[in-house]
């Protein structure tokens, strides 16, 4: 059984906090008013923060194993890895790619990714350090600094502890897709040196043929300081019990496509932890290496999620008609004419009886603000999770 205070690193899930400042907010977000406590305002917050996990919990597990997999190491990829050279995206934002990392680490690579077009202003700095445990294993710790606009100091760090087996790698320690191969990672979200969102992710990628994979997988996770104005926490489980595709596409992109589904969670800041099983090797998955221990159910998920990467940056989401608990829906798309940096760029709307309970706006790491409609109140979004 894993505690609240297991100190494993990941990178982030979606974030919330009622104070501090969003990735790509310039603004303060304010913090919930005594209205936001009580009555209806306290429960469409309630809503609000578990349809958002809900839906972090696909977009951090696609993030986590998107990331997981570099580009060059699918040779059917039309795209290549320009090493230590800036490349700006076509839509806006720009990113690097450096192996070994800029450190000289042995076994090492660093990714990193930048509001502009320039390579001048950061937003997540991924390194990975590798070491080979056999033929067709390995372990990986990653370290994933985040960045929020003009501020060159990281905001929050994710750390993960990775395990790769049945896998072939590239030769920067990546797997290589086409050839399946099983992953987990453990780890947690540090903000202001306080581990505050615990995750953990499981995926199977199966060998492919043509130009598309199936994958099966599962995740778990909560935020360890919980929210104080609500005097409660939330977590999340869930994942793609059967199958989903990977498909890489004709320009280099990488699509996954898959319906999620799993169960939102809340109870006494402190009281949940993730429970840890065997992993799986095989689709579809019957029992989860990941899931959540503790609290109440709040009521189950279903997600279908379309999502679009090139250079390990998202380009494209689409989730129509999603399930939530409780008979509330979401709906999420994607603002294709601002840069995939601006916090505009991926809109999203929970609603219950025809009601918008809240409405979010993030960039593609995720990154942007939560605003209550029946109280106004706003919470921060970080790398896909609720944080505080």
């Amino acid at each position: 059984m894993r505690h609240a205070t297991y100190g494993l690193a990941l990178a982030a899930t979606l974030i919330f906090t009622g104070c501090g400042g969003g990735g790509s907010s310039s603004t303060p977000i304010p913090t919930p008013t005594q209205g936001s406590n009580s009555g209806s305002s306290q429960t469409q917050s309630e809503t609000a923060i578990s349809a958002t996990n809900a839906l972090g919990e696909p977009m951090k597990s696609l993030s986590s194993f998107n990331s997981g997999s570099s580009p060059q190491s699918d040779a059917r990829s039309t795209q290549s890895l320009t090493l230590n050279t800036c490349q700006s995206y076509s839509g806006g934002g720009s990113y690097e790619f450096f192996a070994p990392d800029k450190n000289n680490d042995p076994n090492s690579t660093e990714a990193e990714y930048f509001y502009d077009s320039a390579c001048a202003q950061p937003a997540r700095d991924v390194v990975r350090i590798w070491t080979s445990t056999g033929a067709s294993s390995e372990t990986v710790n990653e370290t994933t600094k985040i960045f929020t606009v003009n501020n060159g100091t990281a905001s929050a760090t994710r750390t993960d502890a990775i395990a790769l087996a049945n896998a072939t790698f590239d030769q920067y320690g990546y797997p290589v897709p086409a050839n399946g191969f099983d992953r987990t990672a453990t780890g947690s979200l540090s903000i202001a040196g306080s581990n505050t969102i615990n995750s953990d992710f499981e995926l199977v990628m199966l060998p492919g043929t043509s130009t598309t994979e199936s994958f099966c997988g599962d995740a778990a996770g909560y935020n360890a300081t919980g929210f104080p104005t609500l005097n409660e926490t939330f977590g999340w489980q869930g994942g793609v019990s059967s199958t989903g595709t990977r498909t890489v596409n004709a320009d280099g992109s990488v699509t996954w496509n898959a319906t999620h589904a799993g169960s939102t969670a809340k109870g006494a800041i402190g009281s949940l932890s993730i429970h840890v099983g065997s992993a799986n090797t095989t689709c579809p998955i019957a029992t989860p290496m990941f899931t959540l221990a503790g609290g109440t159910t709040q009521g189950a998920y279903t997600i279908p999620t379309v999502a679009t990467y090139k250079a390990g940056l998202l380009i494209g989401l689409t989730i129509t008609n999603a399930t939530l608990a409780n008979g509330t829906t979401l709906n999420v798309t994607t603002n294709t004419s601002v840069s995939p940096t601006s916090n505009l760029f991926i809109t999203g709307t929970v609603a219950n009886a025809g009601t918008t309970v809240a409405t979010f706006n993030v960039d593609a790491f995720g990154d942007g603000t939560l605003t209550i409609s029946s109280s106004g109140a706003q919470y921060v979004l970080d790398d896909w999770h609720v944080v505080h």
